[in-house]
């Protein structure tokens, strides 16, 4: 199971430019909203597009999606963990904890 990271830890790394957020949603929830800088890869794509899309296996990385009730997050930070990616985390509360929190979203 990947580690979780809380609202506060992530807009902490987010301010410091120390993470790279992933958006497991995709498409049109993406273009709608999305975590400032987040990148988009979705469970159908991680064997494809990691490698393009996340270089640096060593990386801190934080996927999240809609909240908890959401699988997405979960499946592409194991997949991410599979494939060698030695810093995986899951903002398991998901965008809209962060939207309720006020905070920024692109």
């Amino acid at each position: 199971m990947t580690a979780l990271i809380t609202r506060e830890e992530l807009l902490t790394a987010v301010e410091a430019g120390t993470v790279t957020v992933v958006d497991t949603l995709g498409g049109q929830n993406y273009a709608q909203q999305h975590l400032p800088g987040a990148l988009e890869l979705v469970p159908g794509d991680v064997d494809a597009r990691a490698a393009a899309v996340l270089p640096d296996r060593e990386a801190l990385i934080v996927t999240y999606c809609t909240g908890p009730a959401c699988p997405n997050s979960g499946q592409v930070a194991d997949r991410l963990t599979a494939l060698g990616y030695t810093r995986v985390r899951k903002y398991r509360e998901g965008i809209e904890d962060w939207v309720a929190a006020g905070l920024p979203t692109e």
